[in-house]
């Protein structure tokens, strides 16, 4: 008759089982997906004026 042997397993082993048991439960979830408006191009801020544009010369003359 055989004997029966009790075999138990380290306590790292076991806790990784139940990591990745873990991990794997968080991976069959479903994610919502939000429709996200896509981002401005690079560049200067929408509002701030461009200062390579026509600028105005003033000439005050105060010898009169």
């Amino acid at each position: 008759m055989a004997t029966l042997e009790t075999v138990m397993l380290d306590a790292y082993v076991i806790d990784e089982i139940k990591r990745r048991e873990r991990e794997k439960g968080r991976d069959d979830r479903p994610a919502v997906e939000l429709p996200l408006p896509a981002p401005p191009p690079p560049g200067r801020p929408p509002g701030e004026e461009d200062d390579r544009g026509d600028r105005g010369v003033v000439i005050i003359d105060y010898s009169s």
